[in-house]
């Protein structure tokens, strides 16, 4: 067990969230949520306990919120065993799609069927690689990419933000689609600057990046969460076209956390009805829906 295990509290009814504040426009997205179900192996060390988060609690929270699409995120708690992720794709449809961990020895013919099943994105845990020098973290970002781009895929980076930080001349000049979660991860706490932020803006307004408008919480840690707005407005201002929604679910370890809270940050960083659907219908469109 690590010193960082974590014990999961259970999920809070999806009628017990605060309902949203402003009207999401049809065909809206949550691009990143997880779930858990019983009988699927998981990873030999994870890093908390079972979560209480099916696809059926989150299909009533999404129901609730109006989120008509979803994009499921394959956790580290099941690594790059992806049997739940393409199960859930079977069960739901058109109307979600996947990000996937893989191996990199998967062979192509499987990343074939995983893309007809409706994965769309290779997810990379650089929290797990956060010790590799730059210059292998690199190789490992074009090796991904070479399986991730010529399928139409984007890489999607989870990721602490002190390497996000230093991947950033990189990252700027990568020809190939990518997508860093959690607005950056870009922790006071770890020594991370507003320049450093600054940078982060300069990539996404130049290159190929797009960035996650998720789990506040991290970045606000004990503060409030009202504290974050000054990040999501920055980002919007910078780039709202280039910008996603993600809800987090179930928000590990806290189940009880409320998910409508979160989604009603987004008019607070996106007072435009049009920044909101750029975020939540049009770039999904772009990045998961496309075809």
């Amino acid at each position: 067990m690590t010193p960082d295990f974590a014990v999961t509290t259970p999920m809070r009814d999806a009628e017990t969230n605060t309902s949203p504040r402003f009207a999401l426009p049809p065909g809206s997205c949550d691009s990143h949520f997880h779930v858990f179900e019983p009988a699927y192996p998981h990873v030999a060390e994870p890093l908390y306990t079972f979560p209480d988060a099916t696809l059926d609690q989150y299909r009533r929270v999404a129901q609730f919120l109006g989120l008509a699409r979803m994009v499921l995120v394959q956790p580290t708690y099941y690594g790059t065993d992806n049997r739940l992720t393409l199960d859930v794709l079977s069960r739901m449809g058109s109307a979600c799609r996947a990000v996937v961990q893989i191996e990199e020895d998967l062979p192509d013919a499987e990343l074939d069927r995983y893309h007809e099943l409706g994965v769309r994105a290779i997810r990379l845990d650089l929290f797990a690689r956060a010790t590799w020098p730059i210059e292998d973290l690199v190789a490992y970002i074009r090796r991904m990419a070479s399986r991730a781009t010529p399928r139409g895929w984007h890489l999607q980076f989870y990721s602490p933000g002190t390497v996000v930080r230093d991947l950033l001349p990189f990252l700027g000049d990568l020809d190939d689609r990518f997508v860093i979660d959690h607005m950056g991860y870009m922790l006071e706490a770890d020594g991370l600057t507003e320049a450093d932020f600054d940078r982060l803006l300069d990539v996404l307004t130049q290159g190929n990046c797009w960035i996650k408008l998720s789990g506040p919480y991290r970045i606000a840690k004990s503060k409030p969460l009202a504290s974050v707005e000054p990040l999501g407005r920055a980002l919007v201002a910078a780039r709202a076209d280039r910008l996603i929604w993600g809800s987090d679910w179930p928000h590990l370890p806290d189940g009880q956390r409320d998910t409508g809270e979160l989604l009603n940050l987004l008019p607070d960083w996106a007072p435009s009805a049009q920044d909101r659907h750029r975020i939540l219908v049009e770039s999904p469109d772009v990045l998961f829906f496309a075809d």
